[in-house]
């Protein structure tokens, strides 16, 4: 394969790009299909599963299931072009078999001219505009008409092609590491799972409300080993350029393991003013060891806060600061990561249209609790998992770095592919 320099350009709405290229509104290049208003009540066990916000962001993320029989136009296949526009906005090809797509995700139905891999490349382009015109404070989202405004560059269809065949060996790589990835998630969960009914060396068992545990285990209410469980304030900050960190539900849920940082530098992180800050504060103060839960969206996710950096959270985060007199802090995220957690969630949720919990709910929550000293034996173990686990996604993500430069070259026409 060959590359060259382009030196001709032609100045666009967009920018420069070569001369032999057209713009295109995103209406232009293709059909674009809102997935099933799905609700908890057509949720079941069994069926093909539910495509839904944190089944993108999130492989490892459990499905739901429907067993019923819908518009074909819902139905979604490997190699499906998928676009979240609400939550977390994002593009994704499809690759885990047949589904049912959920709403607030469209199915991209390129049109005649268009490659599809190419537009899922350029739709990345396309979504720093579309963030810029995002609308809600803690459900981001943008309007179906928006889509006409928003425009990709186009080449012809060839080089379209070339440019993904480049791509392509770049994002294989990804792929393979992926592939590591999930197998250690997949022993991760499964030393969860195990470490967290069973613990370490016993051999007595006994029947409780959240199924067998060891019998020097105690079952307790949450609330009972926490030093206090709260919310911010549901007044919604004003946001400004440069202040203190604002955390949306969107952010924390980015993070794949139990940890949770501040990355200033990250475009989804949101700030306010020092002012804004002092007075949520005083309901809302983290500190480090500190464990965040998520109250609405993807069900079940508790981050250990490892940043000494001072934020404010949203509204639908809950704090949770640990008596660790009692309970390992790392423990308990663990615990609250669980699917012994999880189920008594689903339990709460299937009440109610959304996903949602409150304090209430948290603090009712019925966890395993274990000698400090096993506890501490637990975590051990786990974190050994969650340090490859952080190796791996450092790969990752300098392959990830990778292809955005060349998306950057290749996506504009500064460095074109020769096509015969």
């Amino acid at each position: 394969m060959m590359f060259y320099k382009e030196n001709t350009f032609q100045s666009t709405s967009i920018g420069k790009i070569p001369k032999d290229w057209k713009v295109a509104r995103l209406t232009e290049v293709a059909d674009y299909i809102n997935g099933y208003a799905f609700s908890p009540k057509d949720w079941k066990t069994e069926g093909l599963p539910i495509i839904r916000i944190q089944n993108l962001n999130d492989p490892a993320a459990e499905f739901n299931y429907f067993d019923g029989r819908i518009d074909e136009r819902y139905f979604v296949k490997n190699g499906d072009l998928l676009f979240a526009w609400s939550a977390s906005i994002g593009c994704y090809l499809w690759n885990r078999g047949d589904a049912w797509l959920n709403q607030h995700i469209f199915k991209v139905v390129p049109k005649q001219g268009v490659n599809r891999e190419y537009l899922y490349y350029v739709l990345f382009k396309a979504i720093e505009q579309l963030k810029r015109r995002v609308h809600g404070s803690t459900m981001k989202h943008f309007r179906r008409r928006e889509l006409k405004t928003t425009f990709i560059p186009l080449p012809p269809l060839l080089e379209q092609r070339a440019i993904v065949g480049v791509l392509g060996v770049v994002d294989s790589a990804i792929e393979l590491v992926d592939k590591v990835i999930a197998k250690t998630e997949r022993l991760k969960k499964g030393l969860m799972q195990t470490l967290l009914t069973r613990g370490i060396g016993h051999k007595e068992y006994k029947q409780t409300p959240i199924g067998k545990i060891p019998k020097t285990w105690d079952v307790v209410r949450l609330k009972e080993v926490v030093l206090d469980i709260k919310d911010t304030e549901h007044k919604i900050p004003k946001k400004v350029k440069c202040g203190v960190p604002f955390v949306s539900i969107n952010y924390m849920i980015k993070f794949p393991d139990h940890n949770f940082f501040i990355n200033e530098k990250d475009p989804n992180i949101e700030f306010i003013s020092k002012e804004e800050f002092l007075y949520h504060q005083k309901r809302f103060d983290v500190e480090y060891g500190d464990i965040l839960f998520s109250k609405w969206g993807t069900i079940a996710q508790a981050k250990f806060v490892n940043t000494k950096k001072k934020f404010i959270a949203s509204c639908a985060i809950a704090l949770i600061k640990t008596d660790k007199k009692i309970v390992n802090p790392l423990f308990l995220t663990y615990v609250l990561n669980s699917q012994q957690t999880k189920r008594q969630l689903w339990a709460v949720s299937k009440t109610s249209t959304r996903t949602e919990f409150h304090i209430g709910h948290i603090k009712k929550l019925k966890i395993p609790v274990p000698h400090l000293a096993e506890q501490q034996n637990i975590v051990k173990i786990l974190r050994t998992i969650d340090e490859k686990l952080q190796l791996e996604r450092i790969g990752k993500a300098r392959l990830e770095r990778i292809k955005r430069g060349l998306m950057d070259l290749l996506l504009t026409g500064k460095i074109r592919v020769k096509v015969s």
